[in-house]
C-alpha cells in the first residue's frame, strides 16, 4: 500500500479492515516518526544504549524490565506528542492560536518529564554496578 501511493492511505478515517492492516498501519507510524522526529531518534538511540548497557553490567531481569518500561514510556509519549501536533496543525493550518501553544507546549513537557524520569532511573538502576565495574575491575 505504501508503495503505491506514497504513504498515503486512502480513506484514513476507516477502521482497519484486518488486524494485519492494523499492524500495517502502526509500523507506517513508526517508520514516519523514525524518518521525521529527530528527538525520537535520538531517544530511540539512547533507551537502547540504556539497555544494552543494562544487559552488559548484567542488570537483574526486574532491573532490565523497568529499563525496558520506561525507555517504551518515553518513546510512547513522543509518539502521541507527533500525533497530537499533527491533530492541531490539521485543527488550525498555519494560523496562531494561544490554545494550540499550550496543547503543543504540554504535549512537549509531558515527553520531557519522562525522558528526565527515565534518565535519573537509569542512572539509579546502572551506577552502581557499572561503578562496581570500574572499581571492582570485573
Amino acid at each position: 500500500m505504501m508503495g503505491r501511493d506514497r504513504g498515503r492511505r486512502t480513506g484514513a478515517y476507516k477502521v482497519a479492515r484486518d488486524l494485519p492492516a492494523s499492524f500495517q498501519y502502526a509500523v507506517q507510524g513508526l517508520v514516519y516518526a523514525f524518518a521525521s522526529q529527530r528527538n525520537f531518534r535520538l531517544q530511540l538511540v539512547v533507551g537502547g544504549l540504556a539497555l544494552v548497557l543494562g544487559l552488559w553490567l548484567r542488570l537483574h531481569v526486574l532491573e532490565l524490565g523497568v529499563l525496558v518500561l520506561t525507555v517504551a514510556a518515553v518513546l510512547v509519549l513522543e509518539l502521541l506528542n507527533t500525533a497530537m501536533e499533527a491533530a492541531v496543525d490539521l485543527a488550525i493550518g498555519r494560523q496562531f492560536h494561544p490554545l494550540a501553544r499550550i496543547a503543543k507546549d504540554c504535549s512537549a513537557a509531558a515527553v520531557l518529564v519522562a525522558a528526565m524520569a527515565s534518565m535519573l532511573i537509569a542512572l539509579l538502576l546502572l551506577s552502581p554496578p557499572l561503578w562496581q565495574r570500574i572499581v571492582g575491575g570485573v
